[in-house]
């Protein structure tokens, strides 16, 4: 049985750093440009296959060098690759990331192949996994079907709420656990996330539409909130390079230790702390860590 299967986009990321993000018309100079390996669902896998999780990744890349290399990226880090299709008429997604040097970022994406991914072939390729985590850069309805096949299967379900957009309660009131940044709960619930009191608001409004558990990343650190209560993890004090990447590696580290049986407690622990590494390296799959990292990290804080 496979431990996670990662359902979500794949891209290639072009990241430029400079002092500061630009201003709406403005034109900021930076000092570092780097072309990566992206999408959420792509660096979710690396992330869960980094700590030694086995990985199965479903998706779309176009037919171009850059969906070739984004292949052959995974399965250099492991992943089962066999359920990443071709489209031989869209282009490979792309992101355009601008990161500051406080670590702050923005990102502009163009999906191309990513929303050519269709129902038949995300639920198809399911097959047999005790994990299914899944992002929203492909199409809602192809998400929405992966969900009720995984329920059906019995799988634990996982979403990271990212790109933001509304979702409907019947998805909502099928998520094992839901994770979301302050700008993803404000669109999900209508609550203004700035501190904890409104992180704990906005997952309890998740919780009354029916998600097991719901992760709300708000200033300062995450919180989490389920049957069991409230449970604030702060943010573990790192030196920041980059934060592209960093929710990725929250997500496929929770993934991993569900899949290894950890309690959502101790996973959500462990999650933070790999998301912590991933910020202290430029870029979103070369600060990835391993689980030595992490649990050395854990042992420190």
């Amino acid at each position: 049985m496979t431990d996670v299967v990662v359902l979500g986009g794949l891209n290639t990321d072009f990241l430029v750093r400079g002092p500061r993000l630009p201003r709406p018309g403005e034109t900021v100079r930076g000092w570092e440009f780097q072309q990566s390996l992206g999408g959420k669902g792509a660096n979710q896998a690396v992330a869960a296959a980094r700590l030694d999780a086995s990985v199965r990744m479903i998706g779309r890349v176009g037919a171009d060098e850059r969906g070739r290399a984004l292949i052959a990226g995974l399965t250099a880090e492991g992943v089962d690759t066999a359920a990443v299709g071709v489209d031989p008429d869209g282009a490979t997604g792309a992101a355009l990331v601008s990161v500051a040097a406080d670590g702050a970022k923005q990102i502009l994406t163009a999906p191309g192949a990513n929303f050519s991914l269709g129902i038949v072939d995300a639920t198809g390729a399911l097959g047999d996994a005790r994990v299914l985590l899944l992002q929203l850069e492909v199409p809602l309805d192809t998400v929405c079907a992966a969900v009720r096949a995984a329920r059906a299967a019995h799988m634990l379900v996982v979403l990271d709420a990212g790109p933001p957009v509304p979702l409907p309660a019947a998805l909502i009131a099928e998520l094992d656990v839901i994770r979301a940044n302050a700008l993803e709960a404000h669109v999900l619930t209508g609550v203004g996330v700035h501190d904890r009191a409104s992180a704990a608001a906005a997952a309890q409004v998740l919780l009354y539409r029916g998600a097991g558990a719901a992760i709300i990343g708000a200033p300062g650190g995450d919180l989490l909130l389920d049957a069991a209560g409230e449970t604030w993890l702060p943010h573990i004090d790192v030196p920041t390079v980059d934060a592209t990447g960093a929710g990725d590696a929250f997500a496929g580290a929770l993934a991993a230790e569900l899949a290894a049986g950890r309690p959502l407690g101790a996973a959500v622990t462990f999650a933070n702390a790999a998301a912590a590494i991933a910020t202290t390296i430029a870029g979103a799959q070369a600060g990835l860590p391993l689980r030595s990292d992490v649990l050395g990290l854990l042992e420190r804080a």
